[in-house]
């Protein structure tokens, strides 16, 4: 069963007593709605959006609990009883707040007894002061979203590009089909013609053997013109897909839509050399995703360049008896408080400084598949727009010369009815002329599949 969306494209812009016609904005439509490799770049960019909300998860407030207790010989040796909530923040600076409960006959002489509550702080004075792990991660995570945005472009663009050039290719071989159709028509009107003649007289008989000749290759080219057409809409309908994840064939009755004046059609796309290379330096989402993975990887430099620095933390934890922390003015080492230094350094560096320059090497390497990606883009849409010129001027040309092929049909069959030519002739001239005619089909096609591999190759057709 059709999907509804599905036989509502095809219906755009037709009444329904009309073939339905397939368009090419409704084509992409169906391509960028339900094509699976469309769905898999969209996947990708919400597994990033997971990716964001896990590295946020480092900046969560954590409550804890630990609780000990010996007792031996029957006698309770300790019990000790510590809820903790730790808060960390984005400069590295991590909050906490706890309550301590003690008791036993067994105790270390460092430790108080009974009910005590503390708000400490704990701050990195050298190492992770500016940069550490879970900035890091969060940091990164935004910028492989926005690489995955740009990626999901990339995938849409390509993707577009090859539906396109399947969808012209369709488009050439229904109408050659139609021309050699035509041509075979009048063969076989030909035919019924001569042998008329032949039996009245006013024709050799040699001249039956002639047309039917001509009526029997027009028959073999219209049927391998068929299977290319049925071909080339089977080649169609693997960009056509349903809602439910299941394959559409093209309906054989659909039609591609009728471009009466090509120059005016392609006149809404741009096909300036200079302006598609501005847009595609500024927005190609390849481009973009470059640019993206070298920040993410000055990042990762940032973060590298903190394992050459010492560490060194300072905590500081306000005292009180009791459940609740006082929080009154008065000078911080003067009486109940408790604080650490800790100091650890590396004596040579050894795994600080190679984690750095691999950072830096990383970041290198990438900004050198810029460069050489943006010199592909550069020199694929410049020879795109060549043969996009190139293109336009060979059909200009085809076009005059289908005429005069026409013409000379015209004017061969005038002589043959005044005696003054043969079948021979107006064979050759009509497989000319349809040759031609198929010839500029064949340019025409060509032109819109490069146009929209210009549009791609610039990162435009998204």
């Amino acid at each position: 069963m059709k999907n509804s969306l599905l036989v509502f494209l095809f219906l755009s812009f037709t009444s329904f007593a009309e073939t339905p016609v397939l368009y090419p904005e409704a084509f992409l439509k169906i391509v960028q709605t339900y094509h699976p490799l469309a769905k898999q770049a969209s996947i990708g960019v919400q597994k990033s959006e997971a990716q964001i909300l896990q590295a946020r998860g480092g900046f969560d407030p954590i409550l804890s609990h630990y609780s000990t207790q010996k007792t031996f010989d029957g006698k309770n040796y300790y019990e000790y009883h510590a809820p903790e909530l730790s808060i960390p923040t984005w400069y590295g600076i991590e909050l906490s707040s706890g309550i301590e409960n003690l008791g036993g006959s067994r105790l270390n002489p460092s430790q108080t007894l009974g009910e005590t509550s503390y708000l400490g702080i704990s701050v990195p004075l050298a190492k992770n002061l500016f940069m550490d792990q879970r900035r890091a991660s969060l940091q990164q995570a935004k910028l492989m979203n926005q690489m995955a945005l740009q990626q999901q472009r990339s995938i849409l663009n390509d993707l577009f590009s090859d539906a396109m050039a399947s969808y012209w290719n369709w488009v050439k071989s229904v109408r050659v089909l139609k021309i050699v159709d035509q041509n075979l028509q009048i063969a076989e009107a030909r035919v019924s013609f001569v042998k008329r003649s032949v039996e009245l007289g006013e024709r050799p008989a040699i001249d039956t053997l002639e047309a039917t000749t001509q009526l029997q290759y027009f028959d073999n080219l219209y049927q391998a013109k068929w299977v290319e057409r049925e071909n080339a809409r089977l080649s169609l309908s693997v960009y056509l897909w349903q809602e439910n994840n299941s394959p559409q064939e093209l309906p054989a009755e659909v039609q591609p839509a009728e471009v009466t004046n090509e120059f005016a059609w392609i006149a809404d796309f741009d096909l300036n050399l200079s302006s598609l290379l501005e847009k595609a330096y500024a927005n190609h989402p390849d481009l973009s995703a470059y640019q993206f993975k070298i920040q993410g990887l000055q990042v990762e430099k940032k973060l590298k360049f903190q394992s050459l620095l010492p560490k060194l933390d300072v905590s500081y934890n306000a005292l009180s008896k009791g459940l609740s922390p006082s929080l009154e003015a008065r000078p911080l080492f003067e009486n109940n408080y408790q604080y650490g230094i800790k100091f650890e350094m590396p004596l040579r560096l050894s795994k600080g400084r190679a984690d750095y320059a691999l950072a830096k090497l990383k970041i290198e390497e990438e900004s050198l598949n810029l460069a050489q990606k943006k010199q592909q883009i550069q020199v694929k849409v410049s020879a795109y727009v060549n043969q996009v010129e190139s293109l336009k001027k060979q059909i200009q040309t085809q076009e005059k010369a289908l005429k005069n092929y026409q013409a000379l049909v015209k004017a061969e069959e005038s002589r043959f009815a005044q005696g003054e030519s043969s079948l021979f002739l107006i064979n050759s001239r009509e497989t000319k002329a349809m040759e031609a005619a198929e010839k500029l089909t064949e340019l025409k096609a060509y032109l819109f599949k490069t146009i929209y591999a210009l549009q791609a190759s610039a990162g435009v057709l998204i």
